[in-house]
């Protein structure tokens, strides 16, 4: 494994984290479609993710959690102050 400066603004498997982008994937698959967003508003939280400062290799660095399991969540919202989504 190589060891460097944290991959940022990026998601799991740009991260080189692919293994834990597929356990992601899967729990938000089995995730009950009532409480699922639906997936234009999962791509727009992404988007909005993917331009904050605090995601670091996919993960929140507001709460600690992995942002695309946070955004799939239908009544999730941002952690940040300032509550992009």
């Amino acid at each position: 494994m190589e060891y460097g400066k944290p991959c940022t603004r990026c998601l799991l498997e740009q991260a080189g984290r692919q293994d834990t982008a597929k356990l992601i994937e899967e729990k938000i698959a089995i995730m009950p479609p009532k409480m699922r967003a639906d997936e234009p508003l999962y791509k727009s939280r992404l988007d909005i993710c993917l331009s904050c400062d605090d995601l670091v290799g996919g993960v929140c660095m507001k709460c600690g959690c992995y942002v695309q399991l946070r955004a799939a969540a239908k009544q999730s919202h941002c952690p940040s102050s300032k509550r992009q989504w």
